[in-house]
């Protein structure tokens, strides 16, 4: 009795798969697609006979177009496990001759040759019926991408139902056993360019958004029936991996991005999954935080991508939020990239600012002047505090002389800064006393420091004239520095041993003897202002934590300025991520990346170049849940261990060999290095995602709100 019920049961399996099988490879193979026949196949290539019949009947096979070829039959009964209930995916990649190509293109010119005296008759007409009909098979060359076929979806027989899945080879193959090729249009190639592997659609929460349709060439004829089929990207796969858009300018990069940016934007309004990833769009050229005429929609409303929130019906304003050096007309509530670099809090982080835009200087002085660093000793350390107190007193008074405004509750003091010793010392030099008492000036510039440092209020203006003097003061071998000095170091008393003036004080007074010292300086002052007392990089990583979308506006700034600010604020959103890793924090917050010209900002260096935070994201950015798309037309440029770490590919026109020559070493760019050289429509790109297991070509819709 048993084994009848399992006999039974096991039948109702079989018919069930059987269904299934007969359900999905129907769905696949459209029998009035029918286009050719297999001759040759190898594990890599496959050489498919097509008759021009059949060609047009399918309304044509453009180059890297797909085909499938099966033995399967779907209109009989279907047996998933054996070696036949399978298809094969293909691209075509270019002719292919037959073995009677020669007597055939003999045959064509001697027709061509009668036909050339008939002025309206073309040398195809030439023929006899039969001849002509022969002369129409003719060979196509393809790649063998991989194979589709039915499995179980658990391995493990916990569910035994049947799933698609797709090897990127094939095991195995007979040359002597013939295969029908077919050409996928409509639901055959929807299901095919948008296929997903089984195992990973479980790890994701499967929201799909439409990015474009399929295109194969630049002649894009809607009669061929691929121009209306969808193809779907995973917005999921853009996090913690690197994104790259590359194709020259005008060819639709910007307009992709914007895409990806909306369709990650949009996770947040999921019934089942909603999910807020934080977002952050480096804009060299305002495109995206500023509305322009290049993103006017077909009703010629001007949308950039800060309106994205204005998309859904629960969209929120504040969900995005524009930061920018200098205040726009058109936005009004556009937040500053400004520091208060007078404040003790960013004492340190303005003088980085200023570091890193020197970095390049080679001058002696400079180069001094960028080792000042600006920490804090213990409160409790009297003579270390005051020390610290001068440092930043000198400093606050050049950054004043460079031109930044001094916020009106910062005022300077030399209280206790400056001994009276000091001040006799300057005094000393700068005056002469006869024998009769009277005065006589030998350096009115000492005598004047002398005054203005007796002052427990003097000017910034007072104190920048006074510490020039002061270090003019203690470079002359003819005054009486260094004999105060003496007296500090080694009889004063309680003297510690140390002089007054520690080696970073010096290298702060040198700056105001320079011409060029303060103006050095003066070039990072439109990132500062004198209103607030916060960091914005600070605030920035707060809203990417929150999930908002971030845009930096940096079309009005200076280059250098640019790319200091930039890798500041990169640095801060790595370490706060790799911080929170460290600790095992669960709640580690995914941020998304977006660099156009990336070529500006991404390094060309070695591999190794660690010191550089865009490697560090790349090589470690997954694991700290951050995620990178950049965007250039320099793909030669780009340092070869980010492209390495590149999981997504959006590939639009590229017009020479050097650039599509390094794509050829990533998937299978090699297919369409030829068509990304060739074809330059506007939004025609080769595409390949995490989720994808092939390229895809695909016309990028147009980005609206």
């Amino acid at each position: 009795m048993t084994s009848e019920l399992e006999k039974a049961f096991q039948e109702d399996q079989d018919k069930s798969a059987e269904k299934t099988a007969k359900e999905i490879f129907t769905t696949i193979i459209q029998t009035k697609q029918y286009v050719g026949e297999i001759y040759s196949i190898s594990y890599e290539t496959a050489l498919v006979q097509i008759h021009d019949h059949y060609r047009q009947q399918v309304g044509g096979i453009p180059s890297l177009s797909f085909l499938i070829a099966t033995r399967v039959n779907p209109e009989e009964s279907i047996d998933y496990k054996t070696e036949d209930a399978s298809v094969l995916l293909l691209r075509v990649m270019d002719a292919a001759p037959l073995p009677n190509a020669p007597e055939a293109e003999r045959i064509r010119v001697e027709a061509a040759q009668r036909a050339s005296a008939e002025e309206y008759a073309h040398w195809d007409n030439m023929m006899d019926g039969q001849t002509n009909n022969l002369l129409s098979f003719a060979g196509v060359k393809c790649k063998v991408i991989g194979t589709f076929f039915l499995d179980q979806a658990s391995e493990m027989g916990a569910d035994d139902s049947l799933v698609l899945r797709f090897g990127s080879d094939i095991s195995n193959y007979y040359p002597n056993r013939g295969l029908k090729v077919y050409k996928p249009n409509s639901k055959a190639l929807s299901l095919i360019v948008n296929y997903r592997e089984p195992d990973r659609k479980k790890q994701q929460t499967n929201q799909s958004v439409i990015v474009g349709k399929i295109r194969y060439a630049s002649t894009n004829r809607s009669f061929q029936g691929v121009s209306d089929v969808e193809v779907e990207l995973i917005p999921e796969d853009l996090l913690g991996q690197k994104t790259a858009l590359f194709g020259m300018t005008r060819t639709g990069k910007s307009n992709t991005t914007k895409i990806i940016i909306q369709s990650v934007f949009n996770l947040r309004f999921s019934n089942e999954h909603p999910l807020r990833i934080g977002q952050i769009v480096f804009d060299p050229n305002g495109e995206y935080a500023n509305e322009n005429e290049q993103d006017a929609n077909q009703q010629k409303n001007p949308s950039a991508i800060k309106n994205v929130w204005k998309s859904h019906f629960f969209g929120k304003e504040e969900d995005v939020v524009t930061y920018g050096i200098l205040p726009h007309k058109n936005d009004p509530k556009r937040k500053l990239m400004l520091l208060n670099f007078f404040v003790e809090q960013n004492l340190k982080i303005g003088k980085e600012i200023i570091d890193a835009t020197l970095v390049s200087d080679g001058s002696k002085y400079i180069q001094n002047f960028r080792q000042v660093v600006f920490e804090q000793p213990d409160e409790n350390d009297y003579r270390a505090m005051t020390r610290y107190k001068r440092r930043v007193l000198v400093y606050r008074a050049l950054l004043k002389k460079a031109g930044f405004e001094a916020p009106k509750n910062i005022q300077p003091e030399t209280k206790k800064l400056f001994n009276q010793e000091l001040i006799s010392a300057l005094e000393e030099s700068a005056v002469i006393v006869g024998d009769t008492g009277e005065r006589h000036i030998l350096n009115a510039n000492y005598e004047s420091a002398a005054k203005i440092l007796q002052k427990e209020k003097p000017t910034w203006s007072e104190l920048a004239t006074a510490f020039e003097y002061l270090y003019n003061f203690m470079t002359d071998k003819g005054g009486s520095y260094q004999e105060f000095e003496n007296w500090y170091i080694t009889e004063r008393p309680k003297a510690s041993g140390d002089p007054w003036a520690d080696e970073d004080l010096k290298k702060l007074l040198e700056m105001f003897v320079r011409p060029n010292g303060s103006r050095q300086i003066g070039k990072v002052r439109n990132q500062h202002t004198s209103t607030t007392t916060t960091d914005y990089v600070v605030e920035i990583y707060q809203h990417l934590k929150d999930g908002k979308l971030v845009i930096i506006d940096q079309s009005s700034g200076e280059p250098d300025i640019n790319k200091s600010s930039a890798d500041r604020l990169m640095w801060h959103i790595f370490r706060e991520n790799q911080s929170l890793f460290r600790q095992a924090d669960k709640n580690i917050p995914e941020i998304i990346i977006y660099l156009e010209e990336a070529h500006n900002l991404l390094p060309a260096g070695t591999d190794m170049d660690l010191k550089d935070v865009w490697v560090r994201t790349a090589k470690e950015g997954a694991k700290y849940h951050i995620g990178m798309v950049y965007a250039t037309q320099e793909v030669s440029s780009i340092q070869k261990n980010i492209l390495k770490n590149t999981a997504n590919w959006f590939i639009g026109h590229l017009n020479n060999t050097d650039e599509t020559r390094e794509l050829r070493k990533y998937y299978d760019f090699e297919d369409f290095e030829s068509s990304i050289r060739r074809a330059q429509d506007k939004g025609f790109l080769r595409v390949k995602t995490l989720s994808n297991l092939f390229v895809i070509p695909v016309q990028i819709k147009k980005f609206e709100v």
